[in-house]
């Protein structure tokens, strides 16, 4: 989970970059829209067929 703690004097805007960057770092958003919608088995298998023959 990502974190960030602000100091007193620490700027908030330099903060939210920080923790923009721990969350596409940890692959929350994606794994957000991942899990947005149901995808049927075969459906998952198909698609990582489609990426591996990449």
């Amino acid at each position: 989970m990502a974190e960030v703690q602000i100091q007193k004097r620490e700027d908030f805007e330099k903060a939210l970059r920080v923790f923009r960057m721990q969350c596409k770092r940890e692959g929350i958003l994606r794994e957000f829209r991942q899990r947005q919608y149901y995808t049927k088995p075969s459906q998952k298998r198909r698609h990582t067929a489609k990426k591996k023959k990449r």
